[in-house]
């Protein structure tokens, strides 16, 4: 069977991922999840007890979760280094170091914005501290990724690897949650811009707002919710 990528929406890190397996080129296929609504739900525990996405059902039929356990499962099949580089090279030592910025600090920044305006009670105080917050944070881990970007195309040179799929999912949240300008980064905002006009970023941008388009070729179709549940999810406890 071909992998499965159990993808959320809306503004989900996990479209990095979809992006990332256009690169790759192999067959794959996609369940589209709303993370507001469907990821909340009871059932989902059976794929993913923590109700997150992205989770990953290997060819092998295994249930796989967190993003950097998922990149990793693509990077060892990315036989022809479509997306990814020799293992214990400088560039895949370098790449590994990018992903795990990308992954912890980078994207835990955003952290608090989301719990101020996911808050099922509102508390004005508390919700104003935690964007306040969640802002510093964020302009700081901006400021540190700015300062690691080379003079390349993507992170890594001039083609787009694994290390530009995660950071494309997380780095629009900047907008989203009207942090700064993202000029106040030039580097990062350039960085962006090419990846965001990738092929494969914008089928899988496409994706995520319902548009299920064609790309480029390598998805084999869309699996319901609740078919990959029943099929690979652990049983219900009684």
């Amino acid at each position: 069977m071909e992998p499965i990528l159990v993808y959320g929406f809306p503004a989900g890190s996990s479209m990095g991922l979809v992006a990332a397996l256009e690169w790759l080129g192999k067959p794959y296929s996609l369940c589209r999840v709303d993370m507001l609504g469907e990821m909340r739900d009871p059932s989902y525990a059976r794929i993913n007890a923590r109700h997150e996405t992205p989770v990953l059902i290997t060819d092998a039929g295994r249930v796989l979760t967190e993003t950097m356990a998922i990149a990793g499962w693509f990077e060892a099949r990315d036989s022809e280094r479509r997306i990814s580089f020799a293992p214990l090279s400088p560039e895949a030592d370098r790449m590994h170091q990018l992903m795990g910025f990308v992954n912890t600090g980078f994207t835990g920044a955003f952290s608090p914005l989301w719990v101020a305006m996911e808050m099922a009670k509102p508390n004005p105080q508390m919700q104003a501290s935690l964007r306040e917050f969640g802002a510093a944070r964020v302009i700081e881990r901006h400021d540190r990724l700015e300062a690691m970007i080379g003079d390349q195309s993507f992170l890594m040179g001039e083609r787009p690897t694994l290390a530009d799929g995660l950071l494309v999912g997380v780095a629009r949240w900047l907008d989203f949650h009207q942090v700064a300008d993202a000029s106040r980064w030039p580097k990062l905002a350039a960085l962006r811009r090419r990846v965001e006009a990738d092929p494969a970023v914008t089928y899988a941008t496409a994706l995520e707002n319902g548009d299920i388009g064609s790309g480029t070729g390598a998805c084999v179709g869309h699996i319901p919710l609740a078919d990959v549940i029943e099929r690979f999810g652990f049983p219900q406890e009684s």
